[in-house]
């Protein structure tokens, strides 16, 4: 015969169950809990808005802390400064993709294969002049910074020079010509 199970007072935790209203209360008193009032949200909202704004800023003027991994460091600046003290054609391939667009609604076959050939012979001309800088920035960076790693270096340099000037983030910090 089995003896009935009789409950020891051991395992009982010794407090009463606190109401539903009680447990929510307290986990709210957390800092990982969001904001429970309007106007904590809003302060929340407006303090989170003004720090993505101070970051984009940061950004824009190429303050190093505020960089992606990819723009971070001195060769990278270096690239960037190379790139942007020189004219590129790829700069300039999107203002005459706009005109081979606007040629290629005229009903004229001839002005259609032009445009047509145009916007090949930059886009060719972009390539190549992407190539010979790609091939530049790696051995100016390697004389101008032994033993820095070469890798990603001269699509980073071409693609920034593919991109209208004004358009470049961080921001070109000189202009034209400039030796730096």
């Amino acid at each position: 015969m089995v003896a009935p199970m009789t409950e020891s007072t051991d395992d009982k935790k010794g407090r009463p169950t606190p109401k539903r209203k009680e447990a929510e209360a307290a986990r709210k008193v957390s800092s990982i809990a969001p904001a429970s009032t309007k106007a904590e949200k809003a302060r929340a909202k407006e303090a989170s808005r003004a720090a993505r704004v101070a970051q984009r800023a940061a950004y824009l003027r190429g303050d190093e802390s505020a960089l992606p991994a990819r723009d971070k460091g001195p060769v990278k600046k270096f690239v960037r400064n190379y790139v942007d003290a020189r004219r590129s054609v790829g700069e300039y391939f999107l203002p005459i993709i706009f005109v081979v667009l606007v040629l290629t609604l005229i009903p004229s076959r001839i002005f259609q294969l032009g445009s047509i050939f145009i916007m090949y012979a930059v886009l060719l001309t972009s390539v190549v002049d992407g190539f010979f800088l790609s091939r530049k920035l790696k051995t100016v960076v390697t004389e101008k910074f032994p033993g820095a790693e070469l890798k990603g270096i001269g699509m980073y340099g071409w693609l920034r020079s593919t991109q209208m000037r004004r358009m470049r983030t961080p921001k070109p910090a000189i202009k034209r010509g400039d030796s730096f």
